[in-house]
């Protein structure tokens, strides 16, 4: 029988390799933000939904690369559930091997579980990724990234016209 020493870099290793199901935690939330309002803190890298009681659900998310970040205040205009995706104009430049559309639930397609899409364009949202390497990264054109149980979690919490504040 292995003593643990020598078993416990084995398990640091396999721990390593799965990803989180959820990367959410319930704080304390200070800010003079309205309940049920989503706050993004793009140098955190973290979105808080604030609740009633001077809390928030605080997750971990994906946020736009230097040259993508924006800030303001916007609505979410949209809901959907396993969207399909066609890469906006500066995306397809930047990769014109990509597909005009990836249908939704295929593992190819970057809006993963759900979108919450925003208002001013349409061309931003809040959504799932099938890349959970990336959560916690300056890694998108300016779209927010949530692990999947996450996005499915912030989903199920939010309607349309729910306001969302993109600080830096």
């Amino acid at each position: 029988m292995q003593n643990c020493r020598t078993l416990l870099p084995t398990i640091l290793a396999a721990l390593l390799l799965v990803s989180p199901v959820s990367a959410r935690d319930s704080v304390s939330y200070g800010g003079k933000e309205e309940p049920g309002s989503i706050v993004i803190k793009t140098k955190d890298r973290q979105l808080y939904l604030i609740l009633e009681d001077g809390t928030a659900i605080r997750y971990r998310v994906a946020v736009g690369r230097s040259t993508k970040q924006w800030v303001g205040s916007v609505k979410i205009e949209g809901k959907y559930i396993d969207p399909a995706w066609s890469p906006p104009a500066e995306i397809k430049r930047d990769n014109p091997r990509l597909p005009d559309v990836i249908s939704g639930g295929s593992p190819r397609n970057p809006m993963g579980a759900r979108a919450l899409t925003l208002s001013g364009g349409g061309q931003y949202a809040i959504h799932g990724t099938n890349r959970p390497d990336s959560i916690g990264t300056f890694a998108s054109y300016g779209c927010f990234r949530m692990l999947n149980d996450d996005i499915i979690d912030l989903f199920g919490r939010v309607s349309i016209g729910t306001p969302v504040i993109v600080l830096r």
